[in-house]
């Protein structure tokens, strides 16, 4: 029996921990509320999303909630993950391939740590419009604080805050197609925490092979 806790006895690799897929899925399904409801205000076209959610009362009243929770949930993500997330030397020739690695010729990319570049962007890009979704959602959530000499603060959150949010669409898209078309198995690993060692060696080869070989030095 492996004395790693990332090498489970059954031949397989822990890829996220309990606590790492509960904090993903909280961000998740309040990410895909925010989604909806957002859209819903947005264009009159959408406003039938927010009578299938409820009605527009009940989404007008939850969205800021579920925007809390959303970026609770990035803050944790951000303090579980941010070490693994700073960019390599390594990513430089990730990124160079990135050609094959949209054409799957996964023979021809460089190998990847725990997450590669990809996700590395997709997580400082979720973070960073996190924040800014939050400052101009609060200016929005709480119009009548803004004194009247700092009004402009609320035009520059009518601006923002949906621009912030079409940019999450755009991750969120690619977040999915890379989570299931490019790494077939990448989407049941938040679901089950678990990959196979021949999937961790194929697609994230030095995370791999620095867990077997942290495992055979302590052997």
């Amino acid at each position: 029996m492996s004395s790693d806790p990332y090498l489970l006895p059954n031949g397989r690799v822990l890829r996220y921990n309990y606590g790492e897929r509960l904090v993903h899925w909280t961000a998740g399904i309040s990410y895909l509320y925010l989604l909806l409801t957002g859209l819903a205000f947005w264009s009159p076209w959408l406003f039938w999303i927010a009578v299938v959610l409820g009605g527009a009362t009940v989404s007008r009243e939850l969205h800021p909630w579920a925007g809390v929770i959303f970026v609770l949930a990035t803050w944790k993500m951000y303090s579980m993950w941010a070490s693994q997330m700073r960019e390599t030397p390594a990513d430089k020739a990730w990124w160079d391939a990135i050609g094959h690695y949209i054409r799957n010729e996964d023979e021809r990319v460089p190998s990847a740590d725990r997450f590669n570049p990809g996700q590395k962007l997709l997580f400082w890009g979720f973070f960073w419009c996190g924040i800014v979704l939050l400052l101009t959602g609060l200016v929005l959530w709480f119009p009548n604080w803004i004194p009247w000499q700092l009004n402009f603060l609320k035009l520059l959150a009518v601006i923002l805050h949906p621009i912030a949010a079409l940019v999450t669409i755009a991750l969120f898209m690619i977040h999915v197609y890379m989570g299931t078309a490019m790494e077939h198995g990448a989407f049941g690993s938040v679901i089950r925490g678990d990959v196979s060692r021949s999937w961790a060696e194929h697609h994230h080869r030095t995370w791999y092979q620095q867990l077997t070989k942290g495992s055979s030095a302590r052997k």
